[in-house]
């Protein structure tokens, strides 16, 4: 036994637990609809998407895991104490917020705390920037989808004689947010680390909304004459498949947060030469995100079914398949995102379809601020924990 063998042990444990917090915050993110229009009781929702959640991490590859454990700190920054006070950070930010009913990403509270504890270590050049020419990629990709989004929708609407301005607003947002993804599937833009994360705070949510919508809009027209029984025995059993799909992607993305730090932690302390996964890693991260959602977060569900809008089961299904879509195809790219902001974006687009009043935009918005400052504030709260950890430890 080495003198630095507790603080690994004790990272180890934090970053377990910081997946069963996610389990216990982020589990309300797939059976929130499902509760809401109850498809499930919500016994069984918590049960379903628990054992959903556990087989996730085995059912993707390992490349959100690298993401988070190569791709964001460089390797001067990854110390056993910095993963530890990293871990930490994030789960007091996200147990706080779970305890106020508020969903925010664990995801982006963990990366926070890398970038600022990693920052406490060795300062700002250990952060892996992204390079020029992907930021400019995404400079004239962004612009000229906001443009085209802008013009398209503009006159989509000026020719109902609706609000143009309002319309070109938003085309030129969802331009924005989907010329990104639609061209790293054609293969043209390649994305990665901090750049991609950040991107995708406001990408996924977007795509989500406008996904839900325009599927809810299809599936509106198609049952246009079909009575609201009918509807419910038709999409009650779909909803329920797409929320237990939206929570094996869940858990195959944000169950890989603990994988990707316990192995850093792993490779920083010389127990692994190269970033590998062992197999006690992934099923000790999956167990622990498996458990977190069997304890489920009902303040969280409350605000996302309930108060943002009241919603259908066909709605529900439009919805948890939009995010699902969305969850699976980032965790292929290896970009660790929040099932929060992606589902809650669906969950917008399929109340929109009966107009803007029908969604509770104050809530929206409470949300979209605690999504845009969790990173910043992680960063903060870990770079000052590290240095009075540090100090503490030095006092001994």
């Amino acid at each position: 036994m080495t003198g630095i063998e507790p603080i690994i042990l004790f990272g180890i444990i934090l970053a377990l637990a910081l997946n069963f917090v996610n389990g216990l915050n982020d589990a309300s993110h797939s059976i929130a609809t499902v509760v809401a229009t109850k498809a499930l009781s919500p016994a069984k929702a918590v049960l379903l998407t628990a054992l959903c959640n556990l087989a996730g991490p085995y059912l993707f590859t390992t490349a959100v895991a690298a993401t988070i454990g190569t791709a964001v700190i460089g390797h001067a920054g990854l110390t056993p104490l910095s993963i530890t006070v990293a871990m930490g950070t994030a789960i007091m930010l996200v147990f706080v917020a779970t305890r106020s009913g508020i969903p925010i990403s664990s995801s982006h509270a963990m990366v926070g705390g890398l970038l600022g504890a990693g920052m406490a270590v060795a300062g700002l050049s250990v952060i892996i920037m992204p390079s020029w020419g992907s930021v400019t990629e995404v400079v004239v990709y962004g612009i000229a989808g906001a443009v085209i989004g802008a013009i398209a929708l503009g006159l989509f609407t000026a020719s109902f004689h609706e609000d143009a301005r309002f319309g070109a607003m938003l085309g030129a947002l969802c331009g924005a947010s989907l010329v990104i993804p639609i061209m790293m599937l054609l293969g043209l833009v390649q994305l990665s680390g901090l750049l991609a994360i950040v991107l995708f705070i406001f990408i996924s949510p977007v795509i989500g909304m406008v996904g839900a919508f325009v599927f809810d809009v299809i599936v509106s027209h198609l049952f246009r004459h079909s009575r609201r029984n009918r509807m419910r025995r038709i999409f009650q059993p779909l909803h329920v498949l797409a929320c237990l799909i939206q929570a094996t992607a869940h858990g195959a993305n944000d169950g890989q947060h603990a994988v990707g730090v316990i192995t850093a932690l792993l490779v920083s302390s010389g127990f692994l030469l190269t970033f590998a996964v062992p197999d006690w890693v992934l099923l000790s991260s999956a167990i622990a995100i498996g458990l977190g959602t069997c304890f489920g977060g009902w303040r969280v569900v409350d605000k996302m079914a309930r108060e943002i809008t009241k919603i259908r089961p066909y709605q529900g299904f439009c919805a948890a398949t939009a995010s699902s879509a969305i969850l699976a195809a980032v965790t292929h790219w290896g970009i660790p995102v929040s099932s929060t902001h992606s589902i809650n974006g669906a969950i917008v687009g399929v109340g929109a379809t009966r107009g803007k009043s029908a969604v509770q935009w104050r809530v929206v918005q409470e949300m979209v601020t605690a999504w845009i400052i969790t990173i910043p504030l992680a960063v903060v709260v870990a770079f000052v924990m590290y240095y009075t950890v540090d100090l503490f430890l030095v006092l001994l």
